[in-house]
């Protein structure tokens, strides 16, 4: 038996701390179905993938946020500022696929939520020094495909829709703000209907052609989120058909697709100044009318 049991209980208890372990009594299953037991009450989240941190947000959850990734602005856009003011002044102790584990450690989170394709080193090390970690993927995957970027999706409506819903509630569950997950799920649903009856019959065929133009000619084709936006909107990405996930084409297969609209990201405001101004893009039919 120790000689000194108060010197011993003060050091257990600042372990505990430490790690943000002290009341670890519930358990929740992550997007890559593996099972995370928490804190019985968090408070301090540190946040490594941008569409937590956004629905962190919608969620009012930030007042718990203790450190973000370090790309949110380029993930998000700058302006995302707007609705998170504090979050230029929080810690940024890694990103989407690395972490600094010293700087984590000294933010004292009691769960760190990752991406669903984060690698499993970075997870494995966040775990390894007793901090729970969350993977988000938004997306309902089969087995195989759940830690993928880019997977295969038997029915990608369904796979979008199901993860969607599963992991704001996930979220919602973590930070114990289930009333306005379930309130963000209603909203989120019912407003897409709204939008989405008035297109919903317009044949394939006489869809608005659209591309979405990232840097350095990358796009999303089948299988990505954006894809179901346009479709939801009435309209027709052009790069569904051949490219899978987001990947780079060649201005070529720009060119032979002709868009009727390009869009850019608003996080990518060199991209518009590069179409409009390069000769090449001018012959098609969304640089022509003036739609980027």
């Amino acid at each position: 038996m120790s000689k000194h049991p108060l010197l011993l209980g003060l050091t257990l208890l600042s372990a505990s701390l430490f790690t943000g372990q002290t009341f670890a009594d519930r358990t929740v299953t992550d997007q890559l179905g593996r099972q995370v037991t928490l804190p019985d009450h968090v408070t301090r989240v540190v946040v490594l993938q941008h569409q937590t941190l956004n629905l962190l947000v919608q969620l009012h959850a930030a007042e718990d946020i203790v450190g973000v990734l370090s790309s949110w602005q380029k993930q998000l856009g700058p302006q995302f500022a707007r609705f998170m003011p504090e979050i230029g002044q929080l810690a940024t102790p890694g990103d989407l696929t690395q972490v600094n584990i010293e700087s984590l450690l000294a933010l004292r989170p009691q769960v760190v939520f990752v991406a669903n394709y984060a690698p499993p080193a970075m997870i494995a090390q966040i775990q390894q020094a007793g901090i729970p970690v969350v993977a988000i993927s938004l997306r309902h995957d089969a087995a195989g495909e759940k830690k993928k970027m880019n997977p295969t999706m038997a029915d990608e409506e369904q796979a979008y829709n199901a993860g969607l819903m599963e992991g704001i509630r996930l979220i919602g569950e973590v930070v114990e703000r289930q009333p306005e997950a379930e309130a963000l799920i209603h909203y989120t649903f019912e407003a897409r209907k709204q939008a989405n009856a008035p297109v919903a019959d317009i044949p394939q065929n006489q869809r608005v052609r659209v591309y979405m133009a990232n840097p350095d000619l990358n796009t999303y084709g089948a299988g990505k989120y954006t894809g179901l936006m346009m479709a939801h909107a009435g309209a027709l990405n052009v790069a569904a058909a051949s490219v899978k996930g987001a990947r780079q084409v060649s201005l070529e297969q720009v060119l032979e697709w002709n868009p009727q609209v390009i869009f850019v990201q608003d996080r990518y405001p060199q991209v518009v100044k590069q179409i409009e101004n390069d000769p090449q893009w001018q012959a098609i039919d969304a640089v022509k009318h003036h739609r980027v």
